[in-house]
């Protein structure tokens, strides 16, 4: 990788709609175009390419800054999107244009992509055969505008074909630490578990974060999955932590809540399903309008100056 500040990164992991949310809204990443490589024919057209004959594959190209979000961090998110043991395509999508396959674009690519190749079947996960394919990057062309950001531009559609495809349940069954209550009573205090696994809420202005002035951001208290950060938190006088935004909001998820006689949007974090707050839309309007109110017992936080230390060191330039 060298001097480069920019650099490109090129995924097949079947349907391209399915592969662009993973990586969209992660620091570091500049862009994401959906789009088919690996074939001959110049400029072929999605339904060319669906006929499995140009040797075409669905595919991502990810522009990014290795500084910020490391090649390898890429490749770690991609084998968790994907079955890697799938010689044929992609749960229900057959056929070569969604076989998966890592198309390196120098050496270095070339011998991270190996590397993970290799710890993955050392791992023993899966106890079949790791087939993605490693190869070298060929022309990649850019998809039909309608296929291009489809998880947001479409976003009913695309949940209900990233769940009816078998992706999402495989993720989860596959990718995704599965947490049993008795384990997460042992690990929990009574407030985390209550706020976290039964819906609760702690009292106010007598939590930990309500009122924290250290810069840093917050991961999820059960998966340690990045949340949130304190350049977007800010006092809503509510005595709870608010924040103007998530760091990614593929992140969340928001559920319709009618408890306690209200009509309000629950917010749970997308990798443990932990309860954590509510969103509200009286946020600061300059910030978007929005105000994630969060418990702090759903929350961990980790100082700027231990980023690096727990691995999570492409945070760090939020803070330049």
């Amino acid at each position: 990788m060298g001097d480069q500040s920019i650099e490109k990164a090129v995924f097949a992991g079947g349907c391209f709609w399915c592969m662009v949310e993973p990586f969209d809204e992660q620091p570091g990443i500049i862009n994401i175009v959906s789009g088919y490589t690996g074939g001959e024919k110049p400029n072929p057209t999605y339904e060319e390419v669906c006929t499995n004959t140009t040797g075409h594959r669905e595919a991502v190209e990810i522009t990014f800054e290795p500084d910020k979000f490391p090649y390898k961090k890429l490749l770690e998110l991609f084998w968790q999107q994907i079955d890697p043991t799938d010689p044929n395509g992609q749960f229900n999508d057959r056929g070569e244009s969604y076989k998966t396959a890592i198309y390196y674009t120098n050496e270095e690519q070339k011998e991270l992509a190996e590397a993970s190749k290799r710890e993955l079947e050392e791992s023993g996960k899966f106890d079949k055969p790791i087939v993605t394919d490693i190869l070298p990057a060929k022309p990649f062309y850019l998809a039909e505008e309608k296929h291009q950001d489809y998880y947001k531009k479409q976003s009913f559609h695309y949940q209900l074909y990233k769940k009816g495809s078998g992706r999402a349940d495989f993720i989860k069954r596959n990718w995704k630490k599965q947490y049993s209550k008795d384990e997460l009573k042992e690990k929990l205090t009574p407030i985390q578990y209550h706020v976290t696994q039964e819906n609760g809420t702690e009292r106010p202005f007598m939590n930990e974060y309500w009122n924290n002035n250290s810069e840093g951001i917050y991961v999820d208290l059960v998966s340690g999955e990045p949340l949130f950060s304190t350049k977007d938190q800010y006092d809503a006088g509510c005595g709870w932590p608010s924040f103007t935004q998530p760091l990614n909001r593929q992140r969340l998820k928001e559920n319709l809540d009618t408890s306690h006689g209200m009509r309000r949007i629950e917010v749970r974090s997308d990798e443990s399903d932990s309860h954590l707050g509510h969103v509200f839309d009286d946020g600061p309007i300059e910030k978007g309008g929005m105000r994630y109110c969060i418990n702090s017992a759903s929350l961990r936080f980790i100082p700027k100056d231990k980023l690096a230390e727990e691995g999570l060191e492409q945070y760090l330039p939020l803070f330049d």
